[in-house]
């Protein structure tokens, strides 16, 4: 007699990038991907974060050894943006770009049930003339319903980041209940500069973590358990 195997299961941090690849699919958006170990280059100067930003603290980076290499683990999916550009501009094709980076990236801080040192991360990019935020608020509009359902809310609250201006903090409203999600914002003229994207277009970019996406999906109570490799929890997928 043929022993049975055991039929495997999709890690829920795998299945939702599917689930979130189909929806931007449907919007028109490509996946882009880039390495984990990033420069300092794409990672920070390319993203209009000058020398003395606080980002580049050992606090919240994992920076390689030595660290005069310049060489650092992501910190965000950002820089993909920039190599994505200039390889598609070295290729003789101009904008429109629409994009998403699904991908892992890690930050140098204390681990707890919401926080972790590595997590998932997707970034958008639409980068196109007279690209505004209500394009933004579109686009996130109708991820959020597809991935959440249709009764979900979402608005912006204004923020900072280096890479957009203005840059604003994404809130869905689920069951009543306001979360923060991710940030946002129209790409700042530096970055467009920086990856070489000619005078007269504009674009917007957003970025969500994904492990809390799938949080508040279902439902699992502590964002260590993705990668503590425990099979009861993937089995439950």
């Amino acid at each position: 007699m043929t022993e049975k195997q055991t039929q495997g299961h999709i890690h829920p941090i795998s299945r939702a990038i599917f689930d979130i690849r189909s929806i931007f699919e449907e919007l028109g958006f490509a996946i882009a991907v880039g390495p984990e170990l990033e420069t300092e280059h794409y990672n920070f100067d390319a993203m209009n974060m000058p020398a003395d930003h606080p980002a580049r603290d050992m606090q919240d980076t994992f920076w390689a050894k030595p660290r005069s290499d310049g060489k650092v683990l992501r910190t965000h999916t950002s820089p993909v943006q920039v190599r994505y550009i200039e390889q598609k501009l070295k290729e003789g094709i101009t904008p429109p770009y629409k994009i998403i980076v699904p991908g892992k990236v890690f930050r140098n801080e204390a681990t707890d049930a919401t926080h972790e040192a590595q997590f998932f991360q997707v970034e958008g990019l639409y980068v196109d003339k007279e690209v505004s935020m209500a394009h933004l608020k579109g686009t996130l509009g109708y991820f959020f319903k597809k991935f959440f359902g249709s009764d979900v809310e979402i608005r912006f609250r204004p923020s900072f980041f280096a890479f957009t201006e203005p840059s604003a903090e994404i809130d869905m409203k689920l069951k009543g209940k306001w979360l923060e999600m991710g940030g946002s914002g129209l790409v700042h003229p530096n970055v467009l500069k920086a990856a070489g994207v000619p005078e007269g277009y504009s674009g917007f970019a957003f970025g969500v973590g994904i492990d809390r996406l799938v949080i508040l999906k279902t439902g699992v109570p502590d964002i260590r358990m993705f990668c503590g490799g425990d099979l009861r929890l993937v089995n439950q997928f």
